[in-house]
């Protein structure tokens, strides 16, 4: 556990930041499930040696992992029909990082992370550098309802008010984030030059909150259904 904790410490802290880095913590979430990997295929056997290395330190028995494990939640005469050393490595030590890695891929999977990738090339800062047209547009096609492919054209052309907002209109310099560039739309009458990227906008600031609604409703009925 110290050794996965160690691993993800970094990815941990940096999503708790203030000011996020969207792109740059998508990548560290590709770092950190390698690194996890890595341990899982190569960690074991040099855990088992500091193990057994802190056990003859501090004269603890060290079992010997050749023979069958024993449950010992059951009867004594019951053996296991596996040895001590696959119990350790199957059921525990895999366990563990099989358990990490499938929060990880649960959390930030495939459709997560074209929405989170998009959210990041829609933010202002540094002057629009991370902007990107086909990311943004792969996050919208995630939402049919709301953006359907007759729409999808004319986005695409009003996505082309990048070169109103970092090169012509110099009242779009400096924004710190989403809220900005919508605030500053509505205050120099852009939003009604490019409504659907105006929309857009809107929608990516209603996400936090929409989904935060949902997991705290899904997190109150799992305490009803616990109760219950």
């Amino acid at each position: 556990m110290r050794d996965i904790l160690a691993i993800t410490n970094e990815f941990n802290e940096s999503l708790q930041k203030k000011e996020q880095d969207i792109a740059n913590d998508i990548l560290l979430v590709k770092v950190v499930k390698k690194r996890v990997q890595d341990l899982r295929n190569e960690g074991c056997d040099s855990l088992i040696e500091n193990v057994s290395a802190f056990c003859v330190k501090y004269d603890i028995s060290i079992p010997n992992f050749d023979e069958f494990y024993v449950n010992f939640e059951r009867s004594r005469r019951k053996v296991d029909e596996y040895t001590i050393s696959h119990h350790y490595r199957m059921k525990v030590f895999f366990k563990i990082i099989d358990w990490q890695l499938q929060e990880l891929n649960d959390r930030f999977n495939e459709v997560r992370t074209y929405l989170l990738i998009g959210v990041a090339r829609l933010n202002p800062v540094d002057s629009f550098s991370s902007f990107n047209i086909k990311n943004i547009l792969r996050m919208t096609e995630l939402y049919p309802d709301d953006f359907a492919k007759n729409v999808m054209v004319t986005l695409r052309n009003q996505l082309a008010y990048i070169v109103d907002v970092c090169d012509v209109d110099k009242r779009f310099s400096n924004l710190k984030g989403l809220g900005d560039i919508s605030e500053m739309l509505v205050k120099v009458k852009k939003h009604l030059n490019y409504p659907l990227v105006f929309r857009l906008i809107k929608f990516v600031l209603l996400l936090p909150i929409a989904t935060a609604t949902v997991e705290r409703a899904f997190s109150a009925m799992k305490l009803i259904k616990s109760e219950l």
